[in-house]
């Protein structure tokens, strides 16, 4: 996942001329230095891209640098903040790509297990660690029982376990704070009163070390509860129920975020008009979205502003000069 981020910005960037300095996650320096090692293998010219790994302090600094005309972040809502403060400051271009909770919206006429097999694909990749997750499943209320018992089968289907193992579908949370953090929403959504239809707080079978979290899914939510409106960034799912199908599209929109989602309906014309009803920067139909490298990708609220991919992407990395020329006399 932090080469996937790191190439969003990378490659446009240098297609459009630019020069990069690459700050990675201090959760995740040894993937920047591999990428290091393979930039220097291709022989692009020392100084065209630099790997610069380090903590808070390195990225106050690069970001307030005076050499850096443009900053492209990827990250949390509050450290998204900080940097668009720190560039606003200087006058200076940013685009933001940040955090997500978005939801997923179940008409009647869906499939259960199709939904179930397409959310987990959509939520659980990377152990649930992605800003563009479906954690919201918003299902009719007739049928709800239906959606959340295909769910339920669907994640603890999943083999959790060493990342090294071929066989394994969900690893380890990047850190061990970040492992307490999603067991601390787990405990959260129990003590509102939503109910833990599978999963929750004890390690997965089989494990007795490691920052792991069991593939959890809540029901009985609504959408005041905090695990369905902060962004968890774990491998937990909530369902909320709801009459009809535009209370389905109000509760969607009640988000501070709006980074993606998505419809699952037989009904292609149907969820095409719900899709144009959600204000998020990208959206799936039957499907989480995709990311199509030649279509822009990005949020709007909280979930930030700009694009990358698509010719959007490279855009954001140059400017526009008009020039006038008169005849010479």
């Amino acid at each position: 996942m932090p080469q996937f981020l790191t190439v969003t910005k990378l490659i446009p960037a240098l297609l459009a001329g630019c020069t990069v300095v690459l700050k990675p996650a201090e959760e995740s320096p040894l993937n920047a230095l591999l990428l290091a090692e393979m930039i220097a293998e291709i022989g692009l010219p020392n100084g065209v891209v630099g790997i610069l790994p380090g903590g808070a302090a390195t990225g106050q600094h690069l970001v307030a640098h005076p050499c850096v005309d443009k900053v492209s972040f990827t990250g949390s809502t509050a450290t998204g903040t900080a940097v668009a403060t720190a560039c606003a400051a200087q006058l200076r271009r940013v685009s933001l790509e940040l955090g997500g909770k978005s939801a997923a919206i179940v008409l009647g006429d869906a499939d259960p297990g199709t939904v179930a097999a397409g959310v987990r694909s959509a939520s659980l990749s990377n152990s649930g660690q992605i800003c563009n997750a479906l954690t919201r499943v918003l299902v009719p209320a007739g049928r709800a029982s239906e959606f959340t018992e295909a769910l339920a089968a669907e994640m603890e289907s999943l083999v959790v376990g060493d990342p090294a193992d071929s066989a394994t579908q969900v690893g380890p949370l990047v850190t061990q704070r970040q492992q307490r953090r999603v067991r601390g929403y787990i405990e959260q959504g129990q003590s509102e009163g939503a109910r833990l239809v599978t999963g929750g707080t004890a390690m997965p079978d089989g494990l007795d070390r490691g920052w792991y979290v069991r593939p959890t899914l809540f029901d009985h939510a609504d959408n005041t509860m905090r695990i369905s409106r902060e962004e968890i960034f774990g491998p937990v799912l909530t369902v909320i129920e709801y009459a009809d199908e535009s209370e389905a599209v109000r509760i969607a929109n009640d988000s501070a975020y709006g980074l993606a989602g998505s419809v699952w309906t037989d009904d292609l014309d149907r969820g095409l008009a719900v899709a144009a009803a959600i204000r998020t920067g990208t959206f799936g139909v039957n499907q989480g979205y995709s990311m199509d490298p030649y279509a822009p990708f990005g949020g709007v609220k909280a979930s930030g502003y700009g694009r990358e991919l698509g010719h959007e992407g490279i855009d954001g990395y140059t400017d526009t000069k008009s020039i006038a020329v008169a005849a010479a006399h």
